[in-house]
């Protein structure tokens, strides 16, 4: 594996120097030349690639002659506007800055998040993609802390399909900026992979009896639905103290909210049904 780590800015104006001068691969015979702070700017602005940078000299070489044979900052500032953004879509550069906008939103800091968002899209990203990121962020990372944020999310990618870029990126930057602010929670998460769990350790366990619907007579002998009792004829629609998982997980718990957001309030209303003594 060859990393390749940015050009320092003065290598990269030695390149362009040379490619200025050599009139046999490079801009030699083109008879245009540009000043050092010019050379140092496209150095800037190609962050240590050097084919960036070459790509820019060459447009703006294209350019010259409207401006007397003369680069200069104004024709590199032209140029650089019409040049895409420093992203590979297929490559490394792709994942760091998905990871960049997922870690952002996680951090609640929707600055940094929609300066991400915007470094995807404006490069190229398929929004599509970037779209499907923000769904599975509401679930895996906002959960039931504030569960209008797949609403949210969900409801971004349906307003994009409608209506397609350039207007997209409002709803886009709408569910950006909410998940970005919103409290943190991954339980679902959580629970389902202690669910996952429970069932890799134990296998399928049966249904009780209780919870099984008796739809015919041999069933109803064998016990099937003998003693559930329906949460909505029960005054506050629970049952205290009954219990749904298989008898050998029975008091085992998957789900355990967190303090943020509405699942505090999640968290208070399942203890209190926990600790109620069945009647």
């Amino acid at each position: 594996m060859f990393r390749l780590d940015a050009l320092e800015p003065e290598a990269v104006v030695r390149i362009l120097e040379r490619a200025l001068a050599d009139a046999e691969h490079g801009l030699g015979r083109a008879g245009v030349s540009a000043a050092p702070e010019v050379l140092l700017r496209i150095a800037q602005l190609s962050r240590g690639d050097a084919r960036r940078a070459l790509g820019l000299l060459e447009s703006a070489a294209e350019l010259a002659p409207e401006n007397g044979g003369s680069i200069d900052l104004a024709l590199v500032e032209r140029c650089r506007r019409e040049q895409p953004l420093l992203y590979d879509k297929a490559g490394e550069e792709h994942y760091n800055v998905v990871s960049a906008l997922i870690k952002s939103m996680r951090g609640s800091d929707p600055d940094a998040a929609v300066y991400w968002l915007m470094r995807m899209l404006d490069a190229g990203d398929d929004p599509l993609f970037v779209l499907r990121r923000l769904i599975i962020f509401a679930s895996e990372d906002v959960g039931n802390a504030d569960p209008r944020a797949l609403e949210v999310a969900v409801n971004a990618d349906q307003a994009f399909r409608h209506m397609g870029m350039p207007e997209g990126l409002y709803p886009i930057a709408h569910a950006c900026l909410y998940l970005a602010g919103c409290p943190k929670s991954n339980s679902v998460g959580r629970a389902f992979k202690a669910a996952r769990a429970a069932i890799a350790e134990h296998g399928a366990l049966p249904v009780p009896k209780k919870l099984r619907n008796a739809v015919t007579g041999l069933m109803k002998r064998e016990g099937y639905g003998e003693g559930y009792q329906y949460p909505h004829d029960v005054e506050g629609g629970y049952v205290p103290g009954e219990t749904y998982l298989p008898d050998a997980l029975v008091g085992q718990r998957f789900y355990e909210p967190s303090d943020q957001g509405l699942e505090r309030s999640i968290a208070e209303r399942l203890e209190r049904l926990r600790s109620e003594v069945k009647k």
